[in-house]
């Protein structure tokens, strides 16, 4: 294992020098002004600069009248990319690794490219800044102090709403990312799968024509079936699952006759006792006084 530990640069003090590595620097996810000094300095000092499109990161630049080599570093290119970024961090070269908006490695493949550091000793360290993630969360009014960001959900219904089963359960705020023009039916698969929790819909946030609409799933869905896809950006954020109804003997009495349609009574016992929690001997025991009854 190797650990890292990084010379901090004197607070409120530009650095005149920084050593080789890769720095991993946010950029803003609408409003231009949304930039850190200490990442407009570090954007500076670069040798290159890695990026996801060279033409978003060559309009940030010229904002900031900047001009620095850009090498294209995404997705489709990260395994030919990649050791060419290490082979110039070990020259000695410095090299920002920005996203076109935002954290970079939120939905990039940049994780491999920090491990690819790590396994060499090569020096990492993250400039935050702005997240499209966290400013949906904040802006939302569900709850904060647990979430789980999940990324895009995939683009057929079925696919999607397997994905959505599989996190179903978590107990905590889900953020995504969608497509607009998949909105709709994205929002309408979650209330089949989640069930009609609270959410909140985020877009162009931190530009002009931020909006942020709270609702019930359900609303939500109708209203941007009935509006059409909405423009800009788009952040969904689902409140956690509430606390499940208390089941009454007849709840369970039911769900031990469905499961006993297709299962051994022994089956039947397993599948209602993981569904609800209950020991299996008390679904076992239940099950038996209804076959006498």
């Amino acid at each position: 294992m190797i650990d890292q530990t990084n010379e901090a640069e004197p607070s409120g003090e530009p650095a005149t020098s920084k050593p080789s590595g890769l720095y991993l620097v946010a950029t803003p996810i609408g409003n231009s002004r949304d930039i850190t000094l200490r990442a407009l300095d570090t954007l500076a000092s670069a040798h290159v600069i890695a990026c996801e499109d060279t033409r978003v990161t060559a309009k940030l630049l010229a904002i900031h009248n900047i001009s620095k080599p850009l090498l294209a570093y995404h997705e489709h290119n990260a395994d030919k990319a990649g050791p060419d970024i290490i082979k110039r961090l070990k020259n000695g070269e410095i090299v920002a690794l920005v996203s076109d908006a935002g954290t970079p490695m939120i939905s990039d493949p940049g994780y491999r490219l920090v491990r690819a550091c790590a396994e060499e000793g090569l020096m990492v360290t993250h400039l935050p800044g702005a997240s499209s993630v966290l400013a949906g969360l904040v802006l939302s009014g569900l709850p904060t102090d647990r979430f789980m960001y999940v990324g895009f959900p995939p683009v057929k219904s079925a696919k999607r709403r397997s994905f959505f089963n599989e996190v179903k359960a978590v107990p905590s705020t889900l953020v995504f990312l969608e497509s607009p023009k998949r909105l709709a039916a994205s929002l309408a698969d979650m209330v089949t799968v989640l069930g009609n929790r609270d959410a909140a819909i985020g877009r162009e946030l931190t530009k002009m024509f931020e909006e942020v609409r709270r609702g019930p799933l359900d609303e939500l869905a109708a209203h941007y079936a009935h509006a059409g896809a909405p423009k800009g950006e788009v952040t969904v954020i689902v409140g956690p699952p509430g606390e499940a109804p208390a089941l009454s003997d007849e709840d369970i009495d039911g769900l031990i006759e469905d499961a006993l349609q297709d299962a051994t009574l022994r089956d039947a016992c397993a599948r209602v006792a993981a569904a609800t929690g209950i020991p299996r001997r008390d679904i076992y025991s239940r099950a038996l006084k209804l076959a006498k009854e």
